[in-house]
């Protein structure tokens, strides 16, 4: 049984859909508007269970343990991004947003289901981004949040590991997705059906960290080889390059 959060758009819209495709009996799609699920529901039918949830508010979270507890797979792919610029009036505003969703929807996710998937058995795949490994100073704040995120699946790792759950941090570069449509077309996306394709083919051989697109699988090689070259990479960048 599997939850995904985010399930309506992108990413995480496209694991949904995959997982359904590899037979799983039960997927909780979460989203904010349930509405925007539809389509998905009428394709799966009754395999696929649409849920509302907004990983900010602490009650819808804690709504969404107590109504998932046959969860076996968390995924938590909900995420914000706004272009901002550290000049910007607006920046710390933007910041705390994004961080609210990127990193401590995340942790509020992880503390609300760890019962259940310590019970299960169960898996922690947290979707980050290639920004959260070295900062793109084009995508500041956004880079700061997924670079938490990024500390919390570590902790997360080392903690759990040994409770039986196991830990997974995604780390794609730019997808053809929503957030992503500014990109100029220099800027290679990866189809997001193809993306969720190698995050699950990540899971299921157990790769601890997975880099599902050529970008991320080229970054996090340099990134494994010197952190201060892909430092310099990503800050020749003058385009953002959200996930």
């Amino acid at each position: 049984m599997a939850l995904v959060s985010g399930a309506n758009r992108g990413i995480g819209r496209a694991i949904t859909g995959a997982l359904c495709e590899r037979g799983a009996a039960k997927i909780y799609a979460a989203a904010r508007d349930p509405r925007t699920l539809e389509d998905l529901a009428r394709r799966y039918g009754h395999r696929l269970v649409p849920l509302r949830l907004d990983v900010t508010d602490a009650d819808q979270v804690a709504a969404a343990a107590a109504t998932a507890t046959d969860v076996d797979l968390l995924v938590n792919n909900a995420g914000a991004y706004e272009p901002t610029d550290l000049t910007a009036e607006t920046i710390v505003d933007v910041a705390r947003r994004e961080m609210e969703v990127n990193y401590f929807g995340a942790l509020r996710m992880v503390r609300a289901f760890a019962q259940t998937l310590e019970r299960r058995g169960g898996v922690v795949v947290n979707i980050g981004s290639a920004a959260g490994l070295s900062n793109v100073p084009s995508q500041p704040t956004y880079s700061a949040s997924k670079a938490a995120q990024h500390s919390l699946t570590q902790a997360l790792r080392a903690l759990w590991t040994a409770r039986g759950v196991a830990v997974h941090g995604v780390y794609p570069g730019p997808v053809d997705t929503e957030m992503t449509r500014d990109l100029p077309p220099e800027f290679e996306k990866a189809p997001a059906g193809a993306v969720a394709t190698r995050v699950l083919d990540g899971i299921e051989a157990g790769d601890e960290d997975i880099f599902p697109d050529p970008f991320a699988v080229s970054l996090g090689a340099q990134f494994h080889s010197s952190p201060k070259a892909t430092e310099r990479q990503l800050a020749a960048l003058a385009t953002p390059t959200p996930r």
